[in-house]
Formats: C-alpha cells, structure tokens, sequence
C-alpha cells in the first residue's frame, strides 16, 4: 500500500494512479470545514477529509479493499483507539 497527498497543496480531491508492483494506493485529499447536522436538529462544523483507494483487484479483492478503507474512516475518526486497541 503507498500513499499520496497533496492536501498541502490546497487539493481536496484525487485519484491516485498505482504504480507497478504496488497493488494499492491510498489519494488523501485535504481537511475542509463542512456544516454538518448535529443530531438534534440543529448543524454544527467539522473538518472533513476525503480519501479514495485504488486497488488492483487482479491482487486484491475489493471486499478487503471496502474493509480497509472502513478501518481507516474509524482510526481517523477517534485516533485514540489506535493507542487502545489490541493486536
């Protein structure tokens, strides 16, 4: 798996082409403010960010590739469970 960003650069949003022999990359975009609802009828801000994977589903099968980006949403989210989880 490699990585690509280039939030720094003020992009939002991209898709990141694999290269050979890697069978994924993973495009990270940069945090934006979003009004967001709160839950209780009302909005609230918060910083969004947007990831995307592209996989080589000759290599890995899509399934793992929807899980893994489940896993990375949920440490991103709360990246105190990083420090809490077990192996």
């Amino acid at each position: 798996l490699s990585s690509s960003s280039t939030g720094s650069m003020g992009v939002k949003q991209f898709t990141a082409i694999i290269n050979a022999p890697q069978a994924c990359i993973l495009a990270v975009g940069g945090a934006d403010v979003k009004v967001v609802p709160d839950g209780k009828g009302g909005f609230t801000t918060k910083s969004v960010m947007v990831v995307s994977l592209s996989s080589d589903h000759r290599v890995v099968d899509g399934m793992i590739a929807a899980q893994f980006l489940k896993s990375f949403k949920k440490y991103m989210e709360n990246p105190l469970l990083l420090l809490l989880s077990a192996p």
